[in-house]
């Protein structure tokens, strides 16, 4: 079936769609080797059938948006390991391709999503749960800037603007997003009712409800219990639809998503230790 031709945003104040699950955890499962600074980065050069397979086990499960495996590529960490700008710039156009396809090997309607990582996941150092990198709004925004043109180039359907540990690096996101028309959610990883910075989730959540480009905004890689108060703060803030994609490192505990429903979730997947079938009892319920 072709890719969506319905606008996510339009399909989003309809119904409830099912995010797919972390493409590190299926990649894992798959035999693939995610060690060193590049993580699923790696495969994506080394083994992109193998990205492919991954996104394919997703949609198979019932993902109605697949997220690309672009979340650690950047162009300062992959030069370290001997890719050009030319090089890495195609690498972040094959992983549109790459999910692209597995979106089109299934019956149902499949959106593409654009991974635009946080710039801590390129270091490899687990900073991206720790935020205040030291940079300037700035700064964050120049080495945001090259990765985001190169997706938009690529043709996605949405960029997918997640686990944003702080608000300096939402407005550098943002701040590039202004003015093009393109279209984003903006996704923060939390720690209770803060960013994993520390700032109030009211304030992070604010960036998003004043910027058009913004379709829907929430939280991923993050508590399952974290999901509920932290879309009940962005409901007092926006009318704008909500996601929730946290990580689930038991495999077994349920995940109370008819209340992530009524708080105005529309956009449902998961993230760390989220694997296909968890996919497809979302996808079930929904």
């Amino acid at each position: 079936m072709a890719r969506a031709r319905t606008p996510l945003a339009d399909a989003l104040r309809e119904r409830t769609l099912t995010l797919d699950g972390g493409l590190g955890t299926q990649l894992a499962d798959q035999g693939c080797d995610l060690s060193g600074g590049l993580w699923s980065a790696r495969v994506l050069a080394e083994q992109p059938e193998q990205v492919a397979a991954a996104h394919t086990a997703y949609a198979r499960a019932g993902a109605q948006v697949l997220i690309t495996a672009g979340y650690q590529v950047g162009y300062a960490a992959f030069a370290r390991h001997g890719y050009d700008r030319r090089r890495t710039t195609a690498l972040l156009g094959d992983c549109v391709a790459l999910a692209d396809r597995a979106a089109r090997s299934v019956e149902h309607e499949v959106w593409v999503a654009a991974s635009v990582g946080p710039y801590g996941a390129t270091l490899a150092d687990r900073s991206e749960y720790r935020g205040r990198y030291g940079l300037s709004v700035r700064e964050l925004a120049a080495f945001h800037r090259p990765r985001i043109e190169a997706l938009l180039a690529a043709g996605a359907d949405v960029l997918a603007l997640e686990t944003v540990p702080d608000t300096d690096e939402a407005q550098a996101l943002l701040s590039l997003l202004a003015g093009t028309g393109a279209r984003a959610w903006l996704s923060y990883t939390v720690a209770g009712e803060r960013t994993r910075a520390g700032q109030p989730l009211a304030e992070a959540f604010a960036l998003a409800a004043a910027a058009p480009e913004v379709i829907a905004v929430g939280v991923n890689c993050c508590a399952a219990s974290d999901v509920l108060p932290a879309l009940e703060a962005a409901a007092h803030l926006t009318s704008k639809p909500l996601l929730a994609y946290p990580n689930d490192t038991s495999g077994t505990a349920d995940w109370p998503v008819a209340h992530w429903r009524r708080a105005g979730a529309r956009l449902i997947g998961g993230c760390c230790g989220v694997g296909p079938q968890r996919i497809a009892a979302l996808a079930a319920a929904t």
